[in-house]
């Protein structure tokens, strides 16, 4: 008689446990074992809990190589969830094999875990390859694809969240976290009678009222520089949208910025074809928003624009504007904004830009190329790779396009140099797993679940779309790498740049527009204090916002930073020495940018490791 132990370890949160009868079958590559029940003395599986358990069989087994968790009813108790964090089974031999779970078992149901080691294919083991089907087949059932939009990447087949199963939905500590913010934030704007009130702001001062007690430095900050052609410009770089700008090398036929507009602003002994030979003038283009319908707030039309910016690199290293055209269409009636205009005639064209800069912003960077990207490739990877995929394993852990858009020369840009650095962190930490597992080209491109993965992203979430620049296989090393490094840094480090930032500086509603109630000015010198704030959003429209932006930008409660890998599904040594020196790495960046922004009279966070979230998460 066989003595083995079984350890099973449930998730550290609350509601983890479970009251239902749980056992086990031990699957050996020699036998398989009967239905065993896990019970000992007391209530077993409570939260944060591994207990063990002795198994005698009649034989030895093998090597375990599958175990099937059996979770049953159990007297009155109801049914409900548990969550199995691990299966560790000691052979009376000595050998521990571990069997990663890390997820939620609804209901009553057999769940099979496979041994921890990854394999790419089980073609050697009738048993195993059957198991690595059935599970892929359990899930495509579980995840459908479907058309959300035409044109949009497709999505998650589900109509309501509360359709979602709890493996998919947020945990218990942040629902509550999200639930708690949200309902005390808008309590207080309701009381403050600002989410009724649809007049204009009186004053631009009365703004400040909205959330008087959510201040930071950073919000202080724009409130008192958002005027500033300086901060203005700073914003293209270190902002929560700093991927927009381009270095030009002409300008475009359709914004006829004169030199001679323009040779004040750019300093003595140079002109406007001088800076752009030297590579000092950059450009702003929203041609993406022309023609686009705006909405209709508070039974009144809103309007959007499409402008151009025209941007000089000082020799200060500031960048500021210097030509603003509100369409794209030169005219009369779309005259060029200069740094010499007016007072509210330039502050109201920078006001038409950044509002731009917002729905570019949202509609595009935020959500469509973190969100809605990303979740094509996550529903990819549950259809496509098995919990034994290597890849499957990494991703529960867009290329910077700094070159092509000719921004290298830019000092101070904080957002290129930090995300290089976590970049190529990244890149490291990507080459040595995927090296560890893939030998060669020729692995990589027999890999079918590797390449069913990469094709149904390509079809699924790039709508077949070879334009996109997203291949439908992958043929190499080299090229599976730098997939793997422009996924998880979009989903991690580029979202928390373009997201942590938002409430900061967009709490001054001003610098951040979410709607503009009259059309972009038709000529200079027609607008007054008076005048622009009967543009901007109206109070309630600028409560929303602002409370949106607070609840999307707060801490959600159980944050997980980049690097951080609490679920332990690598079992190897190498693989805990890859994410062992890659979390060194983030923590040696972290200190540095740390160390840079004491010296800042704005710090920039949002690549600091410590504050990116391991996935698009808000």
């Amino acid at each position: 008689m066989d003595t083995y132990k079984v350890r099973v370890a449930t998730g550290n949160f609350l509601l983890a446990g479970t009251f239902s009868s749980i056992s086990i079958t031990l699957v050996g590559t020699h036998e398989e074992s009967d239905k065993k029940s896990l019970d000992n003395w007391g209530k077993d599986f409570n939260p944060e809990a591994v207990e063990e358990f002795k198994l005698c069989c009649g034989c030895w087994l093998g090597d375990i190589i599958l175990v099937r968790l059996h979770k049953e009813p159990y007297s009155f108790y109801p049914t409900d969830n548990w969550y199995c964090s691990f299966v560790e089974v000691i052979s009376p031999q000595g050998q521990t094999y571990r069997f990663p779970c890390y997820q939620w078992v609804e209901g009553y149901r057999t769940l099979e875990l496979r041994e921890g080691q990854m394999i790419c294919n089980d073609a050697d083991s009738p048993l195993l390859l059957e198991q690595r089907q059935a599970e892929l087949k359990h899930r495509r059932e579980c995840y459908r694809w479907k058309e959300f939009a035409p044109g949009l990447p497709r999505c998650l087949d589900v109509d309501n969240i509360i359709d979602l199963d709890s493996n998919s939905t947020y945990s218990l500590t942040k629902s509550t976290n999200f639930l708690l913010r949200g309902v005390t934030a808008k309590v207080e704007l309701r009381l403050k009678g600002f989410l009724s009130c649809t007049d204009s702001w009186v004053k631009l001062d009365d703004i400040n009222k909205v959330f008087c007690f959510n201040k930071t430095l950073i919000t202080e900050y724009v409130q008192v520089h958002w005027r500033e052609d300086t901060f203005f410009g700073y914003q293209f770089l270190n902002g929560v949208h700093p991927v927009v700008i381009r270095r030009g090398t002409e300008l475009p036929c359709n914004f006829p910025v004169m030199p001679a507009m323009v040779a004040s602003f750019l300093g003595e002994s140079t002109s406007l074809q001088d800076e752009l030979e030297k590579g000092n003038i950059f450009l702003a283009d929203y041609k993406i928003l022309e023609g686009v319908p705006a909405n209709t707030i508070n039974g009144y039309q809103q309007y959007i624009a499409a402008p151009l910016c025209l941007l000089h690199l000082q020799p200060s290293g500031e960048l500021v504007p210097i030509a603003i055209q509100l369409s794209q269409c030169p005219g009369p009636d779309s005259p060029i904004f200069l740094p010499s205009d007016s007072e509210w005639d330039w502050i109201l064209a920078k006001t038409w830009v950044r509002y731009a800069d917002v729905l570019v912003h949202e509609a595009v960077s935020h959500l469509l190329l973190t969100h809605l990207i990303n979740e094509a490739f996550v529903l990819a990877t549950l259809r496509q790779l098995p919990m034994c995929h290597p890849l499957f394993k990494l991703s529960h852990c867009a290329e910077i396009d700094r070159g092509e858009r000719g921004v290298d020369c830019i000092p101070n840009y904080y957002y290129r140099d930090d995300g290089l650095k976590i970049w190529l962190a990244i890149e490291s930490f990507v080459s040595g797993i995927i090296r560890h597992y893939y030998r060669s080209d020729a692995h990589v491109l027999a890999d079918c679940e590797l390449q069913a993965w990469a094709d149904e992203i390509f079809h699924e979430g790039f709508l077949g779309n070879e334009a996109s620049g997203f291949p439908s296989s992958l043929q190499s090393i080299p090229e599976l790498i730098k997939y793997l490094t422009m996924w998880i840094y979009c989903c991690s480090a580029r979202h928390a740049a373009l997201n942590n930032g938002q409430y900061e500086l967009g709490a001054w509603m001003p610098n951040f527009p979410g709607s503009m109630r009259n059309p972009p000015p038709q000529a200079k010198g027609t607008t007054s204090l008076e005048n622009y704030l009967d543009t901007i959003p109206e109070v309630n429209s600028t409560s929303i916002a602002i409370y949106t932006l607070w609840v999307l930008c707060c801490e959600p409660g159980d944050s997980r930073s980049l690097g951080t890998y609490p679920d332990e599904h690598f079992i190897e040594e190498e693989p805990k020495q890859l994410i062992a020196a890659f979390q060194g790495r983030l923590a040696q960046i972290s200190q540095e940018i740390q160390e840079r922004n004491k010296s800042l009279p704005i710090p920039y966070r949002y690549l600091d490791p410590h504050h990116i979230e391991n996935s698009t998460s808000i």
